[in-house]
């Protein structure tokens, strides 16, 4: 399927045709993280096979796209923000890329615009890679930069489930061995850190740290960029990729960190976010990694003060693992940020050393996210001059009102992630009271914590003002989504006990419609977290990493193959009606989920196209009426889609209803 090519018009996408464009998109998937067909973090591994692994398979075997593919387009699906990893493209060395893979991926991509769905591509990461508790970058990355990732479990510098986890005792969940979410602590652990701090920073923090004949930095960012080319090259004429994704919910490392400071309360000095876990400070990492034991705070949500506190400690490498390789010396210690004394002991520690540069504060934006940003941007252009960038900072940072730093490429696109993040840490969706996590504010009533979102997701959106020189850029969400085992996985349950009517799904449901309507009151386009092919209902896998179960799909929910709707989860939440192309600029459209009416408004282009329509037949079965200001509707392919053509006036105002009766 031929589809309009795209361009960035201020906060707008807008078609050839000169049509406003929404796109309603979905991560694939979630799964895209791991080997194939062995890789999930539910299955014991020592990561000794890293060099040998394949991905050929992730999202799903190739005789399974056009059935994935099929029911996501029958969802309203029409982009994808289609995952990979470093590690899937050049897993085997440096420069050794897997060109089956490779192809299989190209092939995928090419299959979803035969769908009629648009793609830009992410490279994934999460805490950096499988060997430091998450995925993204080869094991290689480590044993380059000096660094034993077999170290990292007893050393305490970094959680891994599958070292973790106790799999002879095995069922579901073991918040005592291994605790929901724990893998987002791993940024501040320091097998994290320092690889971040070195991707980034390497070339001013650790200056002597060479690898291949370049400073590590070089090594690490030349190497991603070049398996990024490598798709890029075999993606280069498909009309229907917008570009790639910049890198997945960056790291910072120790960059803009006091050396000894340990985050355990905000202060005038320290206004930033406190996150629940070991408050690390970079001098508590690098101690570690050098095998001598820390004492670490560890901070937790007070519910009876509501705010962030220290609630305990916790003891890390008793056991005086290093981490660094035989015959590594610390390059942080080399260049100055510390010295170690005869008797272990931390001397000299320069309290500005991961702060300041030559006696200047350091930016973490612009000094380092803005060039990272333009070398993505150089490197993909090198293949196709007009691909867009879709930019990410930390998930948090579009929270606090700032924009993108000065400098940003042009054609950029905001795509920052936002989860509710109560619901997404605890699993359970607080309804109808909530409480806001960056306030501890209650939240009443349904109207109320949408009005929270809409809150939130503005502060995001407002973040894009600073791209495209000031011009402004399109805000698409990159990431949002809830877990779906809820309340102790209670819908899992009923399904098992023969309930697959709605009911187990009615908090999903009603979860998913508020962000939606969010969304839709912004007018945001946006990539729903997920669709895992391999989904599983035990709490022990889920989509298959880390514990997480956020797949909009399951196997285990499929009763009938025939059915593209069976396996959907809370579905009446996601797939919605919506504008795809307005004849013009869109100016609003909404949904109500109780009374099913839709309602858009158009600020009309003479010299446009057609309006284009989504409306599933999951909410509008026994058909519907539209009403039009002008103009006359039609519903064409498999009778989901509706165009309106032949329209008068300025404004073109749409209600859409189930017809009488229905």
């Amino acid at each position: 399927m031929s589809l309009p090519k795209l361009h960035l018009e201020g906060d707008r996408f807008v078609d050839e045709a000169g049509r406003h464009v929404i796109l309603r998109g979905v991560n694939l998937g979630g799964d895209c993280k791991l080997p194939y067909p062995d890789g999930g973090t539910h299955i014991p591994t020592d990561f000794s096979d890293h060099r040998e692994v394949s991905f050929i398979g992730r999202p799903f075997p190739i005789d399974e796209a056009d059935e994935h593919l099929g029911r996501l387009k029958h969802w309203g699906f029409n982009c994808l923000r289609l995952l990979t990893t470093w590690e899937s493209c050049e897993h085997a060395g440096p420069g050794q890329y897997d060109e089956a893979y490779l192809d299989y991926i190209a092939d995928v991509c090419r299959r979803a615009g035969d769908h009629g769905m648009y793609v830009f591509i992410d490279f994934h990461q999460d805490v950096w890679s499988r060997m430091s508790g998450g995925d993204g970058a080869p094991g290689w990355t480590f044993e380059k930069c000096g660094l034993d990732f077999t170290k990292f479990h007893e050393s305490g510098s970094a959680k891994v489930m599958q070292h973790c986890y106790d799999f002879e005792r095995g069922g579901g969940r073991q918040e005592d061995t291994y605790p929901t979410m724990t893998w987002a602590q791993n940024y501040r652990r320091p097998g994290n850190a320092i690889m971040w701090t070195l991707f980034f920073a390497g070339a001013d923090f650790a200056p002597d740290l060479m690898v291949d004949g370049v400073n590590a930095q070089e090594f690490l960012q030349s190497h991603y960029l070049g398996a990024m080319q490598q798709i890029a090259r075999r993606v280069k004429d498909m009309p229907h990729v917008l570009g790639f994704d910049t890198l997945n919910e960056p790291g910072s490392g120790w960059i803009a960190n006091e050396t000894s400071y340990q985050h355990t309360e905000k202060s005038k000095e320290h206004p930033e976010r406190v996150s629940p876990g070991p408050a690390w400070s970079p001098l508590d990492g690098l101690l570690v990694a050098r095998g001598i034991p820390r004492s670490v705070p560890v901070v937790s949500f007070d519910a009876t003060e509501m705010k962030m506190k220290v609630t305990g400690e916790e003891r890390a490498n008793d056991n005086r693992v290093p981490i660094w390789r035989d015959g590594v010396a610390c390059p942080f210690e080399q260049a100055g940020a510390y010295r170690l004394n005869a008797n272990g002991e931390a001397e000299d520690v320069n309290e500005t050393y991961f702060t300041h540069r030559n006696g200047k504060p350091v930016d973490l934006e612009a000094d380092y996210m803005a060039p990272f940003f333009n070398r993505v941007a150089d490197g993909i252009r090198e293949i196709k001059s007009d691909w867009m960038v879709f930019a990410e900072l930390d998930p948090f940072r579009g929270l606090s009102g700032e924009g993108f730093p000065e400098g940003s490429p042009d054609n950029t696109v905001n795509a920052s992630h936002w989860y509710d993040i109560v619901t997404l840490v605890t699993k359970v969706f607080m309804y109808p009271t909530a409480v806001n996590p960056f306030n501890g504010r209650v939240i009443e009533g349904p109207d109320a914590i949408q009005a929270q979102y809409v809150e939130q997701l503005d502060l995001i959106k407002q973040a894009a003002r600073t791209l495209n020189g000031g011009k402004g850029a399109p805000t698409l969400i990159g990431e949002f989504g809830i877990p779906y085992d809820l309340d102790q996985a209670a819908a899992y349950k009923a399904w098992a006990a023969g309930d697959h009517s709605d009911k187990p799904w009615e908090m999903h449901k009603t979860s998913l419609d508020l962000m939606y309507n969010a969304m839709d009151a912004l007018l945001l386009s946006t990539a729903h977290w997920n669709y895992t092919a391999s989904n599983s209902n035990d709490q022990a896998i889920g989509d298959g990493w880390n514990q997480e179960d956020l797949s909009i799909f399951s196997r285990d929910q499929q009763d009938n193959p025939l059915d593209k709707d069976s396996g959907g989860r809370g579905l009446k939440g996601f797939c919605r009606p919506y504008v795809r192309r307005a004849q013009g600029e869109l100016v609003s459209h909404g949904f109500d989920l109780k009374t099913r009416k839709f309602k858009a408004e158009i600020k009309l282009d003479g010299e446009a196209s057609e309006t284009e329509l989504y409306i599933p037949r999951l909410h509008y079965g026994s058909g519907c009426d539209i009403s039009l200001t002008s103009g006359n509707a039609s519903f064409i392919g498999d009778g989901q889609v509706v165009t309106i053509s032949g329209t008068e006036g300025s404004r073109l105002e749409i209600v859409v209803q189930p017809s009488t009766g229905a």
